[in-house]
Formats: structure tokens, sequence, C-alpha cells
């Protein structure tokens, strides 16, 4: 027969009495933090999906920021082609009227002077900026495309305008697992190459030349390269609208996978508190009716000694 001694009825009380006190302090720690697992060995299972879903609700919000880093690039890409082509229809405007061949040399004169102030434009646009970065030159983002003299009458001189080779390469922006968009459009693509008739620098040169030589044939020439490369402008302006409207579906598609993921996170993580609240209680109650119980258990006097 087991003998049943006062330490060994000690031991097993104090042993019940921590435990008890541990799953109190556990049940109040999580109430605390509102968090269901507060170290690796709370649920080791969970804190695995833990981490996956931190990861890829980090992953996703990195998406959510180059998507609204790509868009800012795609809107202002489309900013400065609407004015390339908003310059483009006024050399249009201006050559039509020059071409009537009713003007004397003077009205060619001033037409060629607002002429030169287009070219200045056309030099603004093709050298745009977005946060320090030239949007026309490819990966050479930090190199001026278009980078031209000042001539003799204070204007930029785009004598060689034409053979200017922009950068070819593209500016990706990663927004999705594994889906990469080329965002830019190069110079050459806006304002020609230098086998292209229309190409813009060539426009102005040949128009100016006209003007200065009154020749109202060669301006009419004209005509037709400029309306090729407002059909050029326009077809990239609609390239950029169409990445516009994919990134803007990427972006709501993300904004509805963060919102899933958030929600798995929480299933994982978070803590009931309502369910905590009764729970703690439920605790609190066993543990002070463990220390009154064991209290009247390992009670000693002196007949007790005795025995």
């Amino acid at each position: 027969m087991l003998r049943v001694t006062n330490n060994m009825k000690s031991n097993q009380l104090l042993l019940n009495l921590n435990r008890n006190a541990r799953q109190m302090q556990n049940t109040q720690e999580q109430m605390s933090t509102g968090m269901k697992i507060n170290r690796p060995s709370d649920d080791p299972v969970g804190m695995t999906y833990s981490l996956r879903y931190r990861a890829d609700v980090a992953a996703n919000q990195q998406y959510q920021k180059n998507v609204d880093s790509s868009i800012s690039w795609l809107e202002y890409n489309d900013t400065t082609l609407t004015q390339t082509n908003d310059v483009l229809q006024r050399l249009r405007e201006l050559t039509v009227q020059a071409s009537t061949g009713t003007n004397p040399q003077s009205a060619f004169d001033s037409i060629n002077s607002e002429i030169s102030q287009l070219k200045e434009q056309f030099i603004d646009i093709s050298n745009s900026q977005l946060n320090g970065k030239y949007i026309f030159n490819g990966q050479n983002y930090d190199q001026k495309p278009y980078d031209f003299s000042i001539g003799a009458d204070g204007t930029h001189d785009i004598t060689n305008g034409a053979n200017v080779q922009t950068d070819t390469g593209s500016i990706n922006y990663m927004i999705g697992d594994n889906v990469k968009l080329p965002l830019n459009v190069t110079g050459n693509q806006v304002f020609g190459t230098s086998t292209e008739t229309d190409n813009i620098f060539n426009l102005l040169n040949n128009v100016s030349a006209a003007l200065k030589n009154g020749d109202v044939k060669e301006l009419s020439n004209q005509l037709t390269n400029i309306d090729t490369r407002v059909e050029k402008v326009l077809t990239a302006q609609s390239e950029v609208g169409a990445k516009t409207n994919r990134v803007e579906l990427m972006k709501s598609r993300l904004g509805d996978m963060e919102v899933n993921l958030t929600a798995l996170q929480s299933k994982v993580e978070d803590s009931n508190y309502a369910e905590l609240l009764v729970k703690s209680q439920i605790q609190e109650n066993i543990y002070t009716a463990s220390l009154s119980a064991g209290a009247k258990i390992i009670s000693t006097s002196l007949v007790d000694f005795l025995r």
C-alpha cells in the first residue's frame, strides 16, 4: 500500500497551482496583446502560417506602392504626349496659314518667329523630367536626351536634331507576382528617328527654311509629314492609355488581395477578446478555488506531526 506523505501532497498541489497560474497568465497576455500567438511555442504550426501571411501582405503592399508610382509615371507621360500633340496641331495651323500663297514675306517672317518658339517648346517637352528622371531617354534617365547648343539667335540649334538617338531600354515596374510591365515611351518613338521624314526636328527645320524662302509648295508638302507624326504621337498615347487601364485593374486586384490576406492573417494571429474574457474569469475562479482548497489540504498542526 502506497503511503501519501505531506511532501507528496504539497508538491502535487504546487504543480497544479503553477499550471493554473500559467494558463491564467497566458490568457491575460493574449488579452493585453490582442494576439493568440505571442511566441513560437504558443502555436508552432500557426506561427508558420502567420509568417507566410505576413510576407504575402508585405509583398502586396510593395506591389501597391509600385502600382501608385507606375500610375504617376503613365499619367505624366500621357500629359506630355498631349502637350506634344497640341504643339504639333499649332505647327499644322501655322503651316496651313503660310501655304495659302497670298502671304507677303513679312507674314512668313512673323509665322517663322512663332515656329521658333514652338521649337523651344518641343525641346522643353522632349527633356521632360519626373522626379529628376528624363522620361524619354529609356534607362539612361539621368542624361538629357535632347541636349542642344544655343545658336547665334539665342535659340537652340536643332540642325542635327533628327540624328539624336535616345536610349531604347525599358523602364519596368513590378506590379504583381511575376508581373513586370514596361512603362516608358522613348524619345525616338515620339519625336522620330533619323530615318523618318516626319521627324519633328526635321519638320521644324524644313518648315522654317520654307518660310524664309517663301516656298509655298514645300510648306504644303510638309503638311503630310506633320499629319503622319500626329498619328504616331496619338498611337504612343493610346499605348500609354492601355497600360494605364491595366495598371488600374491591377491596383483593384491588389486591394482585394490585401483584404483577403489580412483576413487570413487575422484568423491565425488575432485573439477573440470576448472569448478570452470569459476564459480568464473561469481560470481566475479555478485558481482562487485551488488556493483555497490547497490551504486546507496542507494545513498542519501538532497533532499532524504526532501522527
